[in-house]
């Protein structure tokens, strides 16, 4: 019997360096877990559970002879958009598709730390959407309340970390696909600096916006995943220098200037705060100042940062909808979006591109009066499971824009953000904040988010552990 205390990604690596636990113990609850719970939350598309097996069992030979890897033995899952070698990476299509031969860049730098990938986690179709619902899969379930959807796109990966079927997971945001699921489901998710963690096989992903990040309960986990998937390779367009992020972990911030922006960013439709959603963020903005910081209200100069996010979201979809084995069987409002990206995908996507140096600047003028910008993740609570999967193209667009306003512009400006829980609304749904800064600030807000994880402690809190007889009807 493995102890429930063995249960964070930095913990079980502990634990199994120590000898006090096997990792064949480790993979055995992990998938013990997921079978329990995948008929109620649903968080996997593919469980490896013969071959993670195996790769324990090569893992506790290692340790045996004193091996030492940052994860060595650890059970992990990602985001099924990541290839792993001899599984198909479908990224939410429906459509029976082929394993792949080789692992991705970000895959591969986690086995090389030791990893054991116990499976692939549940997204929706091509990543476009804030919720974990299609056709291929179902719907995945949040573990705090199966009725409400987890977000998206890496609602799979924020379940599985939630509901404590894995330690850790990677995930992916292009416009804060890590950031809102993790908000939604009570955990740290970071989106890194653009590059940081490599998406080769794909020079950049969705024309540069969407980057690979890491979802856990802790700063400290979400650090340690981080750093041991970061890194680049030959072939990738975005490489930012290399950082010990965990290092910053321990480390003291100092006081720092934080500003509070509460106003949506540019949006094509009306976006407007929660007063639920308000009223946390405004508390975890008063935490911050008893902690010693000088927070005060001042929004950055987004301007309308939109005309540069949308013809690289949908040119990028476009790639991938080429690509597709399927095309068919495709949601019609993919389709359609692809359809725009194609006639967005010359002029208008250079113009977008180039804007982003613009962009910097401008909204990079903020820090120079402060360190760090908070906001929220979310202008909304996480909505019921069947909100938005069956409406058209332009009514999911409007209710995905109310909802998550505020998290895509770090995508087009390719810096860092961190999610931080803020804690819960009305019967208990999760909610986040942001914790967003310039280039390369990835420890900074790491220091930060883990100063307020010592004073919130918003690890302690658990959502009830699912199992197969509360299954509910996807």
């Amino acid at each position: 019997m493995v102890s429930d205390r063995i249960d964070g990604a930095a913990e079980c690596a502990r634990a199994l360096a120590a000898g006090e636990v096997t990792s064949r113990a480790l993979v055995e609850r992990a998938l013990a877990r997921i079978e329990a719970a995948q008929p109620s939350l649903n968080a996997f598309r593919v469980v490896r559970a013969e071959a993670a097996l195996a790769e324990a069992e090569a893992a506790d030979r290692e340790l045996a002879v004193g091996a030492r890897k940052p994860l060595l033995g650890v059970p992990l899952a990602v985001k099924d958009d990541m290839d792993v070698a001899g599984e198909p990476t479908a990224f939410g299509c429906p459509g029976a598709y082929p394993p792949v031969a080789e692992d991705g860049e970000a895959v591969r730098r986690l086995r090389a730390a030791g990893a054991v990938i116990v499976g692939k986690t549940n997204t929706c179709e091509l990543g476009q959407w804030p919720f974990t619902e299609g056709p291929a899969f179902g719907a995945t379930r949040n573990p705090w309340h199966p009725d409400h959807t987890p977000g998206g796109s890496s609602g799979g990966s924020a379940a599985a970390v939630a509901a404590g079927l894995v330690p850790a997971a990677l995930g992916s945001d292009g416009a804060g696909s890590v950031r809102i699921p993790a908000g939604w489901t009570h955990l740290v998710g970071i989106k890194p600096q653009r590059g940081r963690i490599s998406t080769w096989p794909r020079p950049e992903s969705f024309e540069g916006i969407t980057v690979n990040g890491t979802l856990a309960r802790t700063v400290a986990d979400a650090a340690l995943l981080l750093d041991a998937a970061s890194g680049n390779r030959p072939g990738d367009l975005h490489r930012p220098p290399a950082l010990d992020v965990s290092a910053a972990v321990g480390r003291d911030p100092g006081r720092l200037r934080i500003a509070l922006s509460l106003k949506p960013p540019f949006t094509a439709v009306p976006a407007r705060l929660d007063p639920r959603v308000r009223a946390r963020v405004l508390a975890l903005a008063e935490r911050l100042a008893a902690l010693g910081h000088t927070v005060e209200e001042a929004e950055p100069r987004y301007g309308q940062i939109g005309l540069a996010f949308l013809p690289r979201a949908t040119a990028g979809l476009a790639e991938r909808v080429r690509e597709a084995p399927f095309p068919e069987l495709l949601d019609p409002r993919t389709r359609d979006a692809a359809r725009l990206g194609r006639l967005l995908g010359g002029a208008p996507l250079r113009a977008a591109r180039r804007a982003e140096a613009v962009l910097h600047r401008r909204v990079g003028a903020l820090f120079a009066t402060y360190d760090v910008l908070l906001a929220p993740t979310t202008a909304a609570p996480p909505p019921r499971i069947g909100t938005l999967v069956h409406m058209n193209g332009w009514n999911t667009d409007r209710a995905m824009i109310a909802a998550c306003p505020y998290a895509w512009p770090w995508n087009v400006l390719g810096w860092p953000g961190v999610n931080v829980p803020a804690g819960f609304v009305g019967e208990g749904l999760p909610v986040g904040a942001q914790l967003l800064g310039p280039a390369h600030s990835e420890p900074l807000l790491v220091s930060l988010a883990a100063q307020l994880e010592a004073d919130l402690r918003w690890h302690e809190r658990r959502p009830p552990r699912p199992s197969a007889t509360d299954a509910r009807a996807a």
